[in-house]
């Protein structure tokens, strides 16, 4: 089937990416919840990871001090989810991970104006049974000196988000009907909506304990090209399938009664 994505994917998966703002530790900075006032952001951004996914948490843009030689940057994982890499590769920076996974951090290995410039990445993994739309609570960044003291800290807002629904017929480069039946899978008990290329919704299904789900619409879809796309909502959180290119109300794809012999 020919298929095109209507965005491109992240790397690693379709996690978000998280952007922190940097700036010099405050009297005041938020760990979880919303985003603080921008006189008192410090470390803080915010992550969407689908469950039994990992994701990318990037940091950039510090606006303190120079820190030298030693100094580092610790990311704490929330709860329930584990730091699973440290994929910076930039000369003057060595990335270490955790061996209980709560932990990872970068220590600067150059003299010369360490995160200054440059993105941290750090891969975040959440577990497959966590729920979609939770918040996942305790995810703290904190920047150090060579001795130790806290410079800058904060924190990032990681929520549970939703695998990517799969929309499997009606398959592309087939001519269909004026109201062709569309179905694949999608995390169970999701509400999976079916939208044409003009954003209008074509039918609603609510994905089964088995993730099955299937609708057809319930009015004639416009005569010739279109294409077709399945968006999973749950808890607050969504996610959209690829498109599909389909035909509508070519004649061949009309029944035609058969001849009596």
């Amino acid at each position: 089937m020919n298929r095109s994505s209507k965005a491109a994917a992240a790397a690693l998966t379709a996690a978000g990416i998280l952007a922190g703002g940097w700036a010099a530790a405050g009297p005041a900075s938020a760990v979880d919840g919303a985003a603080p006032p921008p006189r008192e952001r410090v470390l803080w951004g915010s992550v969407t990871i689908p469950p039994g996914r990992d994701g990318i948490v990037e940091a950039s843009g510090l606006s303190a001090p120079a820190l030298g030689f030693g100094s580092s940057l610790t990311l704490t994982a929330p709860t329930g989810a584990e730091v699973t890499g440290v994929p910076l590769t930039t000369a003057g920076y060595r990335g270490e991970v955790a061996a209980d996974g709560r932990t990872a951090a970068y220590t600067a290995t150059s003299v010369e104006s360490p995160w200054q410039t440059g993105t941290f990445l750090f891969v975040l993994a959440v577990p497959a049974d966590a729920v979609p739309g939770a918040r996942l609570d305790g995810c703290v960044l904190r920047l150090a000196d060579a001795e130790g003291a806290e410079r800058a800290s904060g924190g990032c807002q990681v929520t549970v988000g939703l695998p990517s629904p799969v929309l499997s017929r009606p398959e592309s480069g087939v001519p269909l009907g004026y109201r062709p039946t569309a179905s694949g899978t999608a995390y169970p008990g999701a509400q999976v909506t079916v939208s044409d290329q003009d954003g209008n919704e074509v039918c609603v299904d609510t994905a089964g304990a088995d993730g099955a789900w299937s609708c057809a619409p319930g009015r004639d879809l416009p005569a010739g090209a279109n294409r077709l796309q399945a968006t999973a909502t749950m808890n607050g959180v969504s996610a959209s399938s690829e498109q599909i290119q389909i035909s509508v109300g070519s004649p061949s794809a009309e029944a035609s009664p058969v001849p009596l012999r």
